[in-house]
């Protein structure tokens, strides 16, 4: 046996868990569907890569009978975990054969030299920014629902991360709509920055931000076309969005002159039953603001029509425009706060979902 480790099952689960989910399962390349365990320094460093994305864990509560390093499968070793109902599993290597030993139990997976495995960055020396893990993990919330899906559009797959004055912004846009939301930074040694990082790596750093410990700080360090990024035990990489992305400060309304608040919680539910019949071809719900009343309607030719009405306190001129409502449900369900202000020019002109300084979403209007 050259590695031996006595590992706490649930704190190797919960690593497993979001190895697992970058290990490619579809790739021919057997190496990558696996994830490379190490020990290092008394803990255990568990290292996943797709090519795309690395995530690179340590795990604290092990015991490290003998350093080493093994590559198996994460699929097999993630249900073994998984499955057991031991405190601790003992782990150890056999050449390229992994045991996995419970108290009653024995598995025994065939692996790969894991000197033959992609490296797995970490990130060494001192940050370019830190931000509170927090208030990255919201700043993400609030914007990487609004990431362009279709591949073509290649510098709009990702998400802009920009440091300005002190501040961390994040946009993302689809070309329809845009979601734009700012924090503090902790520290920033570098000057302005600004970058694109692609939509998986998002996901998986909004997968990790939930297990790393309150008021920790993350770490973040740009290269020309790299992003490393350290929270808690955690550290992910990942190769830069290259293209320019989109101008956005041009495409934020600048001349509204309806500023209409609205409570967040009531305006989400209207909006989500003002869709229950609208249209597949249209995909539109109608918002029509009158005197102290904003009522939502959409209509189908075939099944029927709805209307919601809310009391508001609105005096302005009569307005009507058509929003697409799965848009409006996207940005309400990640808002914090109870009231948003909705800000409108002419029926034909983007409207802009605002709460407080640090979140705007501009949405187009849909014809109806």
């Amino acid at each position: 046996m050259t590695m031996q480790v006595i590992v706490n099952r649930s704190a190797l689960v919960e690593v497993l868990n979001m190895a697992s989910a970058i290990a490619a399962s579809r790739t021919p390349r057997e190496l990558l569907k696996c994830v490379r365990l190490t020990t290092v320094d008394g803990s255990l460093l568990v290292g996943a890569t797709d090519l795309e994305v690395a995530l690179r864990a340590e795990v604290r509560q092990v015991e490290v009978k003998a350093p080493g390093a093994l590559l198996v499968p994460a699929d097999k070793l993630m249900q073994i975990a998984r499955e057991s109902a031991d405190e601790t599993l003992t782990i150890e290597s056999d050449d390229l054969a992994c045991h996995i030993r419970g108290s009653d139990s024995h598995f025994e997976i065939y692996g790969h030299d894991p000197k033959e495995f992609p490296p797995v960055p970490d990130l060494e020396g001192g940050p370019d920014v830190e931000v509170d893990a927090v208030v990255l993990a919201s700043l993400i919330e609030r914007t990487l629902f609004a990431v362009a899906k279709e591949n073509t559009r290649y510098a709009i797959n990702g998400v802009l991360w920009e440091t300005k004055a002190k501040r961390l912004s994040l946009v993302a846009t689809d070309g329809r709509r845009l979601a734009a939301a700012n924090g503090p930074v902790l520290r920033a040694a570098a000057g302005d920055q600004q970058m694109i990082v692609p939509a998986k790596t998002m996901q998986v750093l909004q997968r990790i931000l939930p297990h790393v410990p309150e008021a920790s700080p993350a770490g973040i360090r740009f290269s020309t076309n790299q992003v490393i990024i350290r929270a808690g035990l955690f550290v992910v990489s990942s190769p830069l969005v290259e293209g320019q992305f989109p101008k956005y400060e041009d495409v934020i309304p600048k001349d509204t002159d309806k500023k209409i608040t609205l409570p967040t919680e009531e305006f989400h539910s209207a909006v989500r039953r003002a869709a229950l019949l609208a249209s597949d071809q249209s995909k539109g719900v109608r918002l029509a603001f009158d005197s102290g009343v904003l009522v939502l309607s959409s209509r189908t030719p075939e099944q029927g029509e709805a209307t919601v009405s809310m009391r508001l306190d609105y005096e302005g001129e009569a307005l009507q425009i058509g929003f697409n409502p799965a848009f409006l449900a996207d940005a309400l369900r990640v808002v914090s706060g109870p009231t948003v202000v909705l800000e409108l020019k002419e029926a034909n002109r983007p409207g802009v979902l605002k709460v407080g300084s640090d979140f705007l979403y501009v949405i187009m209007p849909v014809s109806l």
